[in-house]
Parts: structure tokens; sequence; C-alpha cells
């Protein structure tokens, strides 16, 4: 099923690998998306937030979170993206490492939309970012945001 408004990705992340491999399945997929990516927490919130260099940024649909990342955490930013008007509405997947239950509690406590513990195995990785595709950006039904 194709779509015709492409779909708008953030994905923050600081793993130089892991954003090369979330490329790549993404651009295999049957899905039209577009993919940016910040580095880390305050670039992923001067990104959403359309400061600095970002002002034109089309507002995602959909953000790919990981926990640990420099400058501002993952936890930081989905705190200041869930007390946001504007922000609030978007789905963010958390997509990290971390098995600790207390990051776990954490993040839904502060409204992440779902948890993915990301698989150190490459065949396993690819399998989670096909599993988001499918689920995220085909069953599931995005708010508009085109701001």
């Amino acid at each position: 099923m194709k779509s015709y408004k492409p779909i708008n990705i953030l994905l923050v992340e600081d793993s130089l690998a892991d954003i090369r491999l979330t490329q790549e399945v993404f651009k295999e997929g049957k899905i039209n998306n577009i993919l940016n990516v910040a580095l880390d927490g305050e670039e992923a919130l001067f990104y959403l937030k359309k400061s600095g260099k970002y002002k034109n940024a089309v507002t995602p649909d959909l953000v790919l979170l990981d926990l640990n990342i420099p400058k501002k955490d993952g936890g930081q930013v989905l705190a200041e993206m869930k007390s946001d008007s504007d922000l609030k509405v978007i789905p963010v997947i958390i997509l990290t490492t971390s098995a600790a239950e207390q990051d776990i509690m954490n993040t839904y406590a502060l409204h992440a939309n779902c948890y993915i513990m990301k698989p150190v195995d490459l065949e396993q990785f690819i399998r989670v970012i096909r599993s988001i595709e499918e689920f995220w950006l085909t069953i599931v039904k995005l708010p508009l945001n085109g701001k």
C-alpha cells in the first residue's frame, strides 16, 4: 500500500551505524517516507520547535527516540515534547538499548507511545525496524501534522 503523502519521521540517534541501517531499511520499505536525523537531544528539540537552521522543518508524523543521546537525553526530549501543546500529539517510539525497568516506567509516565529494546543482532535490528514500519506506517492512523 503506497502512501500518497510521505510520512515524515524524525530519528533521534547518535549511533552512525544505527542511523545508516535504519535509513537502509526504510529506503527498502514500501512506504513513502522522509527520514530526518538529529544526533543529540538539543538538535532534536531545535528541529521539533523549528529553531535556527530548522526554521523550515516539517513537523514529523512520528519520532524514533533513543534514550542514551548526548546533550539532552531522550527522557528530557520526551518530557519537553509532551509538555508542548504543538508537539505532544506526535507519536514517540522509544528505540533504545536500555532494558532498565526504571527507564521503561519513566518513559511511559512521560507518555511515550511504545518502548522497544534495540537488538544488538543485525538481523533482529532489521526485523524491528521493519516491524515499526509495518505497524506504525501502514496500520496505525497518524495525526496530520503538516505544520
